[in-house]
């Protein structure tokens, strides 16, 4: 996904619910960088919900989701998730990268973005331990968008259950960029 693309579905999610958008997916690292190494903008979905009514996420599945008429229209789409599916360190929430867009349909609105910072977004996903996401977190180390001390002392503000194994991932990594 490229980051005009990322602004589409961003810019038609907050146009479609009237709110404010959370990014919390992979592709959330365009609010942060928006020229990111490829590698890291392999997913054509972006994990989003509204700020201010997350249970409408679901609008935003219906309508942009997987196999909807806007996927297939433009090959990417969004996927409406909750809040709750966001397993990153403590206060996350207050160090959402801030994206302001022309809004898609009001003449003198702004579409807003909210955007997972990129070490929170690696943690995250080093928490889901998914085969891609595991590549992820190994593709923003090597590109050096995050710091691995960083990384480790966020380890702490993690969800009780999934420190251990984020601690073991993260230092599995390491050692494989030589690191550890």
């Amino acid at each position: 996904m490229k980051r005009d693309e990322f602004e589409h579905v961003l810019r038609s999610a907050a146009n479609m619910v009237d709110d404010e958008i959370v990014v919390a997916g992979s592709q959330a690292v365009l609010g942060q960088f928006p020229d990111a190494p490829d590698s890291l903008l392999r997913s054509h979905e972006v994990d989003v919900f509204p700020k201010n009514a997350p249970e409408r996420a679901i609008e935003i599945d219906a309508a942009m989701g997987d196999g909807s008429p806007f996927h297939e229209l433009y090959d990417y789409y969004a996927h409406g998730i909750g809040p709750e599916t966001v397993k990153a360190p403590a206060g996350w929430e207050d160090r959402l990268i801030r994206v302001e867009l022309p809004a898609l349909a009001k003449k003198d609105g702004r579409a807003v973005g909210w955007c997972l910072e990129i070490h929170d977004l690696v943690l995250s996903k080093l928490a889901a331990g998914r085969p891609h996401d595991l590549t992820f977190a190994r593709d923003a180390l090597e590109a050096q968008l995050v710091d691995l001390e960083q990384l480790r002392l966020g380890i702490d503000l993690m969800p009780l259950s999934h420190r251990e194994t984020t601690r073991t991932r993260l230092e599995g990594l390491a050692k494989q960029l030589g690191d550890g």
